[in-house]
């Protein structure tokens, strides 16, 4: 016995104690002799002039800033980083180069221009951009929402010509004609996605990715993944159909398929599904055993290299019309000006290739720094993406964003440094140079299997709905509605409507607020939820009122409704069930012929009131009877039944971060109508934000006052059982 005593006086004596014995604060005490706020003697004019005043060492952290290679590339450890670059780079470039190729027909362009966003953009980002280990390129979503504008401004209709002498043969598609101008609503729509980012980093809006919660992201996606495999259906099949855009253009591509799917070419879909299979296997392989391989099987080029030989071998254009490439031009393009005459039609679609494009690039960058223990700079990145995008697209290029596959290669092959991307992207420029011609054989069949596999592993993310289902709802409905939005509607409505669904849930979240009356935690300054907690026990007389979320013109009714509901005093109930009362009290004494006063006993939370025998009304606060010389021991005093035991409501503002004008008109006058029933209200837990705020507001005029705000919920308790004569009370269920 004697050694558990000292055992649980040792674990006493280590365990840190909280001790301290002060005044109760109010708001008003705080502001006397506690705090003094500090003079800003700096005028507007000062400010300005420092924020702008330049200096060698501004001037060098804003280089480093605008140019991020500065930072790293002068001390580049040659030996240990060098080696992994280039194997990494090697790797990521033979990953690249037919991504390039196949997510230029999603974008609804010829494959060429997707080398040239594999080249141009990676050469830029290398300077400009802060991650070290994503892959920025061609990426299947950005591709196909660029293909659905392309399509939408440029459809097969506006090319068809007709037969000039009228006769039967029917029309035929001008596909150069068309492809020419696909390609120059590709490159507008790069151009302003590229200013809007670039201005965007510039005004440092890197917060705007918070608004794609990762729900959304992952909901948006997987939707994307479902296009993207609806829209290569065709080229998987060998069936001519119609490409379309906007919305329920899904469910019409499905259909133009299967319409048309009895005219499948055989010697397509066999090809096709070879490749698919083949790519699923090695993905498969490259998954189990990453930790073994050097270097991930290249399973994308190898499909490129035989499908191209089997084509070139056996003249499948010719002899089994299985569709391919055709031509590529060697050598890059002269830079020429976008068509700006397009601008004003592809504004909204440029702002959601822009919002997507940094969500899903800052996304992989943090993650990725996360891991490998540096920092990422959300503006700047907004910067980087726009230079790539804007200065490429001078170059006949598309909009480009980080690619989550290619950035899986660069990282797990050791890539250490934007060195590996530079590498890669010269790889694709030698094939541009050099060797495009010997991609034009390549059956565009093998092109869909190469990106129907990459989007496999997107496909995995309705594994997301159970986890939801079990942990939020509310995320769980962002998901559904992001997905199915995208779907129906397309990419672009479909994006705006998540977004809307996303900041309609958080005005949900904070008009429906948990809110709970608070007991004390005996021997403790806790205070915490009377209905989740047993030990929480409720001091007589006192009602804590607690609301997890901050006061506006949202929700201010719905927090007053809340206080009257949980506490269960309705001043309008008390003061109706005051009135019946003393018209009972009146009419009962009615015919008594000496004057007459009625008194209630002096009990908590009970208000004392005095009726004379001419019925005037004299209204008194909680102990205080009304003009005591008046009194004649020959009145007879009759006792009014009490009509509400609480005497105090704190409320809780711990939770509230701000409030605006209407919240503070708002419990202005519940106050008030709690203050006409001798209910007294309090504030506690206000932070000295949301106290300046109040300030401004002109909170504190009237019989509000800054000794009704105190700085914790104990504070507030022991003024309120002190006012009452009751300082000695103790919690309802009898502890102390």
């Amino acid at each position: 016995m004697e050694q558990d005593a000292a055992a649980a006086l040792e674990d006493a004596d280590s365990q840190l104690m909280y001790r301290i014995e002060r005044p109760v604060y109010d708001e008003a005490l705080i502001r006397s002799q506690l705090l003094k706020r500090k003079e800003n003697s700096t005028t507007l004019g000062q400010r300005l002039a420092h924020q702008f005043r330049c200096s060698s060492k501004k001037a060098k952290a804003a280089a480093l800033s605008f140019l991020p290679i500065l930072t790293w590339l002068p001390s580049y450890p040659v030996k240990q980083y060098l080696f992994s670059d280039v194997v990494s780079g090697l790797s990521t470039g033979v990953v690249q180069l037919p991504q390039g190729l196949a997510y230029a027909m999603l974008a609804a362009v010829p494959p060429v221009y997707g080398l040239y966003s594999s080249f141009y953009p990676v050469l830029l980002y290398t300077f400009f951009g802060t991650s070290r280990h994503i892959s920025v390129g061609t990426f299947a979503v950005i591709s196909l929402m660029i293909g659905s504008v392309a399509v939408r401004e440029a459809p097969d209709s506006m090319f068809t010509i007709l037969p000039a002498n009228g006769s039967n043969m029917s029309a035929v598609l001008d596909v150069e004609a068309r492809d020419a101008r696909r390609v120059q609503v590709a490159v507008v729509l790069t151009t302003l996605v590229g200013i809007i980012q670039f201005v965007l980093g510039l005004l440092r809006f890197g917060f705007v990715a918070i608004y794609l919660t990762e729900p959304l992201v992952r909901g948006f996606t997987t939707a994307a993944s479902v296009h993207v495999v609806i829209s290569q259906l065709k080229y998987l099949l060998g069936v001519k159909t119609q490409r379309f855009s906007g919305p329920l253009s899904a469910i019409y591509s499905v259909k133009a398929v299967l319409y048309d799917i009895t005219n499948t070419n055989v010697s397509t879909l066999i090809l096709g599904l070879v490749c698919f299979v083949f790519l699923f296997v090695i993905k498969d392989l490259n998954e189990r055993f990453k930790k073994k391989l050097p270097i991930p099987i290249p399973g994308e080029i190898i499909v490129v290299i035989v499908s191209t030989s089997v084509s070139y071998g056996m003249s499948l254009a010719d002899d089994y019309h299985v569709d391919v490439v055709g031509k590529i031009p060697t050598g890059l393009l002269p830079p020429t000006a976008p068509e700006f005459s397009l601008l004003p039609s592809l504004v909204t679609d440029s702002f959601a290739v822009a919002i997507v494009g940094f969500s899903m690039g800052i996304s992989l960058a943090k993650t990725f720094a996360l891991k490998h223990s540096y920092s990422v700079d959300g503006n700047q990145e907004l910067i980087a993406l726009g230079l790539c995008n804007f200065i490429s697209s001078f170059f006949q290029t598309f909009a480009i964003t980080c690619s989550m596959s290619r950035s899986l290669v660069q990282e797990s092959t050791g890539g250490k440094t934007q060195i590996a991307g530079l590498l890669g992207s010269l790889m694709v420029l030698l094939v541009v140079v050099a060797i495009g011609f010997v991609f034009q054989p390549l059956p565009q069949t093998a092109l869909a299997a190469i990106i129907m596999v990459n989007l496999l592993g997107m496909f995995k993310q309705f594994r997301d709905i159970p986890t939801l289902w079990r942990n939020s709802k509310i995320e769980l409905a962002i998901w559904l509605v992001a997905f199915v939005a995208s779907v129906l509607l397309g990419l672009d409505y479909g994006l705006l409507a998540a977004i809307a669904f996303a900041i309609l849930t958080v005005i949900y979240r904070t008009q429906s607020p948990e809110s709970a009356i608070l007991g004390h935690v005996p021997g403790t300054g806790l205070y915490c939820d009377v209905d989740e907690y047993e030990e929480a026990a409720e001091y007589e007389g006192i009602k804590i009122f607690h609301y997890n979320s901050s006061i506006y013109f949202a929700n201010s009714d719905l927090y007053v409704n809340a206080l009257k509901e949980k506490t269960g005093v309705n001043p309008e109930h008390l003061q109706a069930a005051r009135k019946a009362q003393k018209k009972r009290k009146e009419k009962a004494n009615c015919n008594h012929s000496f004057p007459l006063k009625m008194m209630c006993a002096k009990e908590r939370g009970v208000t004392h009131e005095v009726l004379s025998y001419n019925n005037v009304e004299k209204e008194q606060g909680n102990g205080q009877l009304g003009d005591r010389h008046s009194e004649s021991v020959s009145e007879e005093a009759v006792f009014l039944e009490p009509l509400s035991t609480v005497h105090s409501i704190i409320l809780d503002w711990t939770p509230a971060c701000y409030i605006d004008s209407v919240g503070a008109k708002a419990i202005k006058q519940v106050i008030k109508e709690y203050a006409a029933v001798d209910v007294r209200v309090v504030i506690a837990g206000c932070s000295r934000s949301l106290l300046s705020e109040l300030d401004t507001l002109q909170f504190f005029t009237g019989v509000m006052t800054p000794e009704m705000v105190f700085p914790t919920i104990h504070d507030a308790v022991l003024r309120c059982q002190h006012s009452n004569g009751s300082l000695s009370a103790a919690p309802t269920n009898g502890t102390t």
